[in-house]
């Protein structure tokens, strides 16, 4: 994707979410004694000698990172595993008449060690993982997954949550805590709780396999996408490269003890240097690679991995009732049926497809005039549509990263946009342990200059870290706790050489703003109970904060303050900022085209009834898009079936589409902060209050629409995007 595209993080940004979802709906178990077996050697004992046998004595409860060890996790999981359950069976077998108080807020309070640990190994399993933790996570996959069925399907536990259920007219209960009694019974019911004792029995066997595929496919996917870098000791296959790209590649190849270059991939089917590369054997190699990267060995392969992942999800859902598994996830979504958002997505697909159509006949004009003799490729399209951006608005990128260096753009692009819209105001703190060098911390002062929150960043690619960028909590906010929230982001931009600036693409900056949405989002919530807390909200709306935060990257006030030379502090020149300005819908065809191909791939898997047979992945996938014709030779789909991380592990199962949801929705709330007088505060402060501080403690299309004064369209998302005329 080009440099200047707004929606550029198309990334998984805030998958880590789901993870953290899961791990939180495991803090509610039961006896898991038989799953034992399946331990390669026993843990350590738990004592006071483990980080997470207490409560963390540093500030907001952070982590203390310089006292944690790999040999940490498993035994304080487990133990954490056995204290849950006590909790549990103490709730479940209450002699007392069920009340709010007895079983909806004592589950809330359950399970704080597992909720310590669980927070924690999230993030480095994700950031920085290891052969060790990755041998603790294969273990624990499945053990998380039986425990989320062991409370979900607890017959006693749920008869308590239906009695309070059942009268919660009469209790005169807040608005919060109604949502709560709501919430946490239409969570029961969809995970099981009225089955029977048989089908139980059946859903839990499903749930666990389904479990261990997704942690086999997430290692299989790290190890593959580390194996099929291209790399090569021919320095002429480079050509085109920037000095500081080879200094990158030969950085990588170093590190991997390996001679020549070498060019990691990142997590999407395109890659950045094919913008770049003159030679058009290497362009194709480095596609290539980056397409077949799970499927080049054995070892690599997901595609029996997945095909069996989704014949297990359409039979779970079948099981709770549901003709597929798109149908069960949706329910508590804002779409709420696979209906609604196929409508939503199909209705994209002329205006991006044609749009494409036309830029790509651009691109082969040039090839033509250039070259003659071939058809334009799909690992052509980024070179050639890369020159064809530059001859039409005499814009290059090498021209615009030295006005974007990464603490530059944080310090007073990030952090500044914040202060303006909110009044936070952030002081870094060195003296706070990381679990990785490269991390920063700061702490979030509010506008009354009292403490908000910690707020990590992990910025740079690791061939250990997953692909893309992703916010999360390493600890949530509760009132009810007396937690203040600590979140972190994590991106993928390339590392440079000691000594040297890290300068930024546009791209790049807008993945920052984006991810700090989301940070926004978690920092800013203001709830009593843990569930309903920040960014625990569906997939369809939780993207939302992100994307709106994207739009102040290129405010004119927010840019000018960041935009700046690294080396003399000046300005980016006028002239210079309004090509990037002029070029913000260029390439906007190819780049919707690729994300609804990867939306409807989503779909169509999770729409698969029970009674298909097991899929070829390959084979399905042509089908899939040659249906919504979206199968075209020069755009692939944004995510191939085999590398969707999202959909197979990350917790997006049948929710792609809600990055495109979610963008109207952020375009509708831009276009009212433009009408209503832009950047300040009182706009800042209402948006804060009616939506970034309310997580889940009402129902978010009315909490949406309360603040925007009326339903959303998808107008605004098609100018923003170059795909409908500007407004007069």
């Amino acid at each position: 994707m080009h440099p200047f595209t707004r929606t550029s993080n198309w990334n998984p940004p805030c998958a880590q979410r789901a993870l953290l979802a899961l791990a939180l709906a495991a803090l509610v178990l039961a006896a898991l004694a038989p799953l034992a077996a399946q331990a390669q050697k026993p843990a350590a004992a738990f004592g006071p000698g483990n980080p997470f046998y207490a409560p963390s004595t540093l500030p907001f409860h952070a982590p203390p990172f310089n006292r944690i060890h790999d040999s940490d996790y498993q035994p304080a999981i487990d133990a954490g595993i056995r204290q849950q359950l006590a909790e549990v069976q103490a709730i479940a077998n209450n002699p007392a008449p069920p009340t709010f108080q007895n079983t909806l807020v004592a589950l809330e309070k359950s399970g704080r060690l597992l909720n310590r640990v669980m927070l924690v190994f999230n993030c480095v399993t994700s950031a920085n993982t290891d052969p060790a933790l990755q041998k603790v996570q294969a273990y624990e996959a499945p053990r998380l997954a039986a425990a989320q069925d062991a409370i979900s399907l607890n017959s006693k536990l749920f008869a308590r949550i239906k009695a309070v259920y059942d009268q919660r007219a009469s209790l005169h209960l807040d608005p919060e805590s109604l949502r709560l009694v709501e919430y946490q019974y239409q969570e029961f019911v969809r995970a099981g709780a009225n089955l029977s004792p048989a089908d139980k029995t059946r859903l839990k066997k499903l749930n666990q396999e389904d479990a261990t595929l997704e942690n086999d496919f997430t290692t299989r996917l790290l190890a593959a996408a580390k194996d099929a870098a291209y790399s090569t000791t021919d320095a002429a296959a480079l050509a085109g490269l920037s000095p500081a790209q080879l200094a990158d590649a030969a950085r990588a190849a170093q590190d991997r003890k390996q001679p020549g270059w070498v060019l990691p991939l990142q997590n999407t089917t395109q890659q950045p240097d094919l913008a770049s590369l003159t030679n058009r054997a290497t362009r194709k190699a480095l596609f290539e690679d980056s397409w077949n990267r799970a499927e080049r060995s054995n070892a690599d392969d997901t595609r029996t991995l997945i095909a069996r992942i989704a014949q297990l999800r359409a039979q779970k859902a079948v099981l709770l009732g549901y003709p597929n598994f798109a149908a069960w996830t949706l329910t508590d979504q804002m779409a709420k049926t696979p209906a609604a958002a196929l409508h939503f997505v199909d209705a994209l697909i002329p205006a991006a497809t044609a749009k494409a159509a036309t830029e790509a006949h651009a691109i082969q004009a040039l090839i033509d005039q250039q070259h003659g003799g071939f058809q334009l490729q799909p690992w052509d399209w980024e070179f050639y549509a890369e020159q064809v951006r530059k001859a039409r608005f005499d814009l290059d990128d090498a021209q615009i990263k030295p006005y974007f260096e990464l603490n530059n753009v944080l310090q007073n692009g990030v952090f500044y946009a914040a202060h303006q819209l909110y009044g936070l105001t952030f002081k870094e703190r060195k003296d706070l342990p990381v679990y990785q060098p490269d991390v920063r911390v700061f702490e979030v002062f509010d506008a009354n200059g009292k403490p908000l929150a910690l707020f990590y960043c992990d910025y740079f690619k690791r061939d250990n870290k997953n692909g893309g960028a992703w916010m999360d909590n390493l600890v949530t906010q509760s009132k009810l706790l007396g937690a203040l929230p600590v979140v972190y982001n994590v991106a993928n931009f390339q590392k440079p050489s000691p000594g040297q600036p890290a300068l930024l693409s546009f791209d790049d900056v807008t993945t920052m703003f984006h991810e700090f949405g989301h940070a926004l989002h978690g920092m800013f919530a203001d709830t009593r109970y843990p569930t309903l807390s920040g960014t625990q909200t569906p997939r369809d709306f939780v993207e939302f904060p992100s994307q709106f935060n994207e739009h102040w990257a290129s405010y004119p006030a927010v840019f000018d303050h960041y935009a700046r030379n690294y080396k003399t502090g000046a300005p980016m020149p006028a002239e210079l900022a309004a090509k990037i300005r002029k070029a913000a819908t260029f390439n906007q065809g190819y780049a919707l085209t690729e994300i609804l191909a990867a939306a409807e791939l989503d779909l169509q898997w999770h729409l698969l009834p029970a009674s298909a047979p097991l899929q070829n992945p390959d084979a399905f996938e042509v089908e899939a898009l040659k249906k919504k014709d979206l199968w075209i030779s020069y755009v692939p789909p944004r995510y191939r079936s085999s590398y969707f991380l999202h959909i197979w592990s990350n917790g997006y199962a049948a929710g792609y589409y809600a990055y495109l949801w979610t963008e109207m929705l952020d375009d509708n709330a831009y276009q009212w902060f433009l009408d209503h007088g832009g950047l300040t505060r009182a706009n800042g402060d209402r948006f804060r209050q009616m939506v970034l501080s309310r997580g889940n403690t009402e129902d978010l299309a009315r909490m949406y629409r309360t603040w925007l004064g009326g339903e959303p369209t998808i107008q605004p998302m098609l100018r923003f995007r170059g795909l409908a005329p500007a407004t007069k």
